[in-house]
């Protein structure tokens, strides 16, 4: 549940567009007029980075998926906000370069950041997944990776954002949850969704056993959505997404 950043957004896999997203982390109008964001397709494996914060299932599927050439993704860094966890040791048994950007290690959260978009950049990364990563990012990291770092959220927004969206699912007595794919921005879970697959509540449903079967889905969703963002391209235009 991360934060595009305002004023200048950087087109995924060319230069500075226009972001039609808040300039600063949740307190400026949005900008009008955005121009359409467009990445092309590609030709060959593209790198990405995946930060994590936990045990790395969405981040395993994604390497398992990786490992067919056909996938035409380069999973180039795994980063994490803890040490020792699952998710950085599913990165090294597979041979993935990883790092460790804590929070606590800095002075400031606006320092943290920026060592963070300073860590991520290092690889040069087409697409920065968060899968899992549980802290949000701020002005410097959305400055350099707007409009092409992806999240995913256990719940259909705009409904139910934050980290209760299964439980606040269930006790509104909706009868059809899920899971969506956005493009971050400033907000909690509130940028422009990419991608959503429908998730039935059953009646005995607790969040525990809803949330596993949206985990399901969303680890299907990640998977297909980030292979084909990456090798067919993507549009963004006044929040609508399009991939061919």
């Amino acid at each position: 549940m991360m934060a595009t950043t305002g004023g200048r957004a950087r087109c995924p896999l060319h230069g500075p567009q226009r972001s039609d997203q808040p300039a600063a982390l949740g307190s400026l109008s949005p900008v009008t007029a955005p121009a359409p964001v467009t990445a092309p397709r590609a030709d060959h494996p593209r790198a990405i980075v995946v930060l994590v914060s936990g045990s790395g299932t969405n981040l395993q599927a994604l390497i398992d998926a990786a490992a067919d050439p056909a996938y035409g993704v380069r999973i180039c860094a795994v980063g994490a906000d803890r040490d020792d966890i699952e998710g950085l040791a599913r990165a090294r048994r597979a041979g993935i370069p990883t790092f460790v950007c804590r929070v606590k290690d800095f002075l400031t959260r606006a320092d943290w950041d920026v060592a963070l978009t300073a860590r991520v950049g290092a690889y040069e990364p087409e697409l920065v997944v968060l899968a899992g990563f549980m802290k949000l990012t701020g002005p410097a990291f959305l400055e350099r990776f707007a409009g092409r770092t992806v999240n995913t959220h256990p719940a259909l927004s705009p409904s139910f954002p934050g980290t209760r969206g299964p439980q606040d699912a269930l006790d509104y007595g909706v009868k059809v949850s899920g899971c969506t794919l956005f493009l971050v921005d400033e907000g909690v879970d509130s940028g422009p969704v990419i991608a959503q697959t429908a998730v039935p509540v059953e009646q005995d449903d607790t969040a525990e056993s809803l949330h596993e079967r949206i985990k399901t889905a969303e680890r299907a969703l990640l998977v297909d959505t980030v292979g084909r963002m990456v090798r067919d391209g993507f549009t963004v235009s006044n929040r609508k997404v399009s991939i061919p």
